[in-house]
């Protein structure tokens, strides 16, 4: 081989590998923020032919559900690939594992809300007619959630993967596994009343404190005023849009507000602007991970 090449070939060995792990990164949480933009612009294209539902999760039963699940398990996905060490990695960890779930399992619905989809209750209701799929999805979430945690097992005892690393991210994944799996075989109706809610507060809730994480870390030097100052506020406003949310689900169209909907939109917009923030704070980091 050339001496040119070999150099060249060293030079690539001490300067790719941070290069590459900058881009990946990058992507990641561009890809983050932009998954958000999916949403929004698979529901405003719905709303054009159904109108403005009570929720952004109502929009599952109209044609924006294809983008809408894909963009919450892609989600999902690059969560687990951004999600740093200790106390940061078991709660983005666990965020990433709900993320999926508020795709699988759909809200409820009420009557008449989308044409062609019945719901046989007077206010809301799971529609019988979508049982088959969430059934299909949560055994597909059980099955490839347990083929991960299998294959990291067994990654640790090539000592391929830290010990760690396993304890940490093996049992946020086998607690969160085990317990949707025991609700849906024991309280199927609870999971399909309540699944798609205790998800979506569940990863909401997590991703606060992975804000003040960010604003306050724990293992590395603590981030510049500016950006410090942003996590608090989006860590708060996450907070205060969670309680909303909860308060609004029993009411959810009060005058004619669509209440729930302007929650959630208000929970993926912060949930969004945290991925931009961290993204332009960590943009030059060699290894820009979490911590």
């Amino acid at each position: 081989m050339p001496v040119g090449d070999g150099g060249y070939r060293e030079g690539m060995s001490t300067l790719d590998p941070s290069t590459s792990l900058q881009r990946t990164y990058r992507y990641l949480r561009i890809g983050i923020a932009g998954m958000v933009v999916v949403i929004f612009a698979s529901v405003g294209v719905a709303a054009a032919s159904v109108g403005w539902l009570t929720s952004l999760s109502d929009y599952y039963y109209t044609s924006a559900r294809t983008p809408f699940v894909g963009a919450l398990i892609a989600v999902g996905f690059a969560l687990l690939a951004l999600s740093g060490r200790g106390l940061e990695r078991g709660l983005l960890d666990a965020a990433a594992l709900f993320a999926p779930l508020i795709a699988l399992i759909p809200t409820t619905l009420a009557p008449g809300t989308v044409a062609g989809v019945e719901a046989p209750c007077r206010f809301r209701c799971f529609p019988p007619t979508f049982e088959a799929d969430a059934a299909n999805g949560i055994a597909t979430y059980l099955i490839a959630g347990t083929v991960v945690v299998i294959v990291a097992a067994l990654l640790v005892m090539l000592r391929q993967v830290p010990v760690g690393s396993f304890a940490i991210s093996g049992g946020v994944a086998i607690g969160v596994l085990a317990a949707v799996g025991l609700s849906w075989a024991f309280a199927r109706d609870w999971v399909l009343a309540q699944g798609h809610f205790v998800s979506t507060i569940a990863f909401f809730a997590l991703f606060a404190l992975v804000a003040v994480l960010a604003a306050f870390p724990r293992r590395s030097d603590p981030p510049a005023r500016v950006f410090r100052a942003l996590y608090i506020v989006i860590a708060a406003l996450l907070v205060a849009v969670l309680a909303a949310y909860i308060a609004f689900l029993p009411q959810p169209d009060t005058l004619g507000i669509p209440l729930v909907l302007v929650a959630e939109a208000a929970a993926l917009v912060l949930f969004s602007a945290f991925w931009i923030v961290q993204g332009i704070e960590k943009w030059d980091l060699a290894n820009p991970s979490l911590r």
